[in-house]
């Protein structure tokens, strides 16, 4: 799924990776705070656990040919790809992928996946990087659902 955000050019750094790291010294350049780094991290924790598969988040350059980078990127992501889902954000090129593998595929369809990435661009478009990529995650997730055999009560 690719989406190009239709929004202007964000002040972020564009070759940030592992955005969702909260082990970064308070010296480092980063275009998140810490708090904001913890809310990611909170997002991807809680996508991951809910629903059983492995939510990756990529924040920067993708290059000339996204979709390829962002596929390359989703198979050396570790562990299963089969169940792994990337969300590749590209705020300097203004493109969204979100990559999903096999078995992934399956529980979140493109239309999901779409519906995703416009809540997020509509939220990168007043300027909210954080909880656009937040929100994303929640939604994918919510369509995703819980694995088979995995009770909430």
């Amino acid at each position: 799924m690719t989406r190009t955000i239709e929004a202007t050019s964000h002040d972020t750094a564009t070759e940030t990776t592992a955005a969702a790291r909260t082990d970064q010294t308070e010296g480092q350049d980063s275009p998140f705070t810490l708090p904001e780094l913890s809310r990611l991290d909170e997002a991807l924790t809680m996508s991951s656990r809910e629903t059983g598969l492995r939510f990756t988040l990529y924040l920067g350059d993708l290059g000339a040919r996204t979709r390829s980078r962002a596929e390359e990127l989703h198979g050396t992501s570790g562990g299963d790809p089969s169940e792994a889902v990337l969300l590749a954000v590209s705020p300097g090129q203004r493109v969204v992928e979100v990559v999903t593998g096999h078995a992934a595929a399956r529980r979140l369809p493109d239309r999901a996946c779409a519906l995703a990435v416009l809540s997020m661009t509509n939220s990168f478009a007043s300027g909210d990087l954080v909880g656009g990529i937040v929100n994303g995650l929640r939604q994918l997730s919510d369509q995703a659902g819980h694995p088979r055999g995995l009770h909430t009560h």
